[in-house]
């Protein structure tokens, strides 16, 4: 779904007015923001500690590892998202705190952080939703438009939409090599790799083993050698739930923020020379915000507000909602359709736009018999 941009005065305005909202909410960051991330990072910290700790009260009833499990979930997601992913935009930088610099933050996942901060930071908020250029549009995995041709291995992509939810952490992690082909397929034209293969297969597997090590064989490990064996495989399941609890809830959040019905995607043309005008505007129809509680929005890493996100990348999370009203009456002002829901509203809709191009339109049917013929 494309859409007309609309004149050069209009888009001239409406980015002056969104220059003036980023610049009255940047003015302000400072102590306040900093007394915030660090409070999110005690908490996760707590809650990591403490689900480990609890983890181990399994040996007398097996409810434990269930809350162990959960609280490291939960640990997990904060690390992720309110944490990892908005210090790695480099929204805390102004702070000088080594532990939360965005060249050098590392995360509670099999992703390694260059590697996101390549995919995500730089390709993602540059192209969003330009087909073709953007990857993390579908993840080249999931067709999400009628821009992508159809093939019948998009039949059945419902189940590889829930697979890639299951192990999301995973499909992340794989993102970056599977778009350079490094273990297989033949490279695509014109791309030019800023990271050679082998060092890409050198970072993915020395991040997995670390990650792996960590939650599959040394906390479980530790707990088995004090406490008896049968622990061993109790800790295993509770951080294997940790992991699964993160990764549905990471990627129903991105998802509601990207592949809602009412997102728009880009031709690489359209977006030839383009202003900053321009770019706000496909940020604005390239995302999707949620409404909900303070901790739902926490929880979300501040991502129930995608919009002011790709319009405001290294703003600090904690002031989006601050800017969102004033964001929505901007584009009101413009007739521009700012797109927001419930979460469940909008999860729905996720939902329906897989099925929906999972199948092939009466003429694509056609012509792939006739491609075939």
């Amino acid at each position: 779904m494309t859409t007309q941009i609309p004149s050069a005065e209009t888009l001239e305005s409406f980015k002056q007015d969104l220059d003036q909202i980023r610049d009255e909410a940047m003015a302000k960051v400072g102590e306040e923001d900093a007394r915030y991330i660090r409070r999110v990072v005690r908490v996760q910290r707590l809650l990591d500690i403490g689900g480990r700790a609890i983890m181990v009260a399994g040996f007398f009833h097996w409810i434990w590892f269930l809350v162990g499990g959960v609280m490291l979930g939960i640990a997990k997601i904060l690390d992720n998202m309110e944490v990892g992913h908005n210090i790695m935009h480099g929204a805390y930088d102004f702070m000088n705190d080594p532990h939360l610099n965005g060249t050098n933050f590392e995360w509670d996942n099999v992703c390694d952080g260059q590697s996101w901060r390549r995919t995500h930071n730089f390709e993602h908020h540059t192209y969003t939703n330009i087909i073709g250029k953007d990857r993390d549009f579908g993840y080249d995995l999931l067709r999400l438009s009628d821009d992508i041709p159809w093939k019948p291995r998009f039949k059945n992509q419902f189940f590889w939409y829930v697979g890639l939810s299951v192990f999301f952490q995973w499909g992340v992690a794989y993102h970056e090599l599977i778009g350079e082909r490094v273990f297989f397929g033949k490279k695509k034209v014109n791309r030019n790799s800023r990271v050679s293969k082998v060092q890409l297969a050198k970072d993915f597997f020395s991040k997995i083993r670390k990650s792996v090590f960590r939650d599959y064989l040394f906390y479980p490990a530790v707990v088995g050698v004090i406490l008896g064996w049968p622990m061993f495989f109790g800790v295993l399941l509770a951080n294997m739930l940790a992991n699964l609890i993160r990764n549905l809830w990471a990627s129903t959040i991105i998802f509601c923020g990207h592949f809602t019905e009412d997102v728009h995607t880009f031709d690489e043309s359209e977006c030839e020379n383009e202003t900053r005008g321009q770019w706000y505007y496909r940020q604005i129809l390239g995302s999707s915000d949620f409404e909900g509680s303070k901790v739902l929005h926490i929880l979300s890493g501040h991502l129930s507000r995608q919009i002011e996100h790709h319009l405001f990348p290294d703003m600090p999370s904690y002031r989006y909602n601050e800017v969102a009203a004033k964001v929505q009456a901007v584009c009101k002002k413009y007739d521009i359709p700012y797109n927001t829901g419930t979460l469940w509203g909008q999860y729905k809709t996720v939902v329906q736009r897989v099925l929906q191009y999972s199948k092939p339109t009466a003429e694509e049917k056609a012509a792939f018999k006739q491609a075939r013929a």
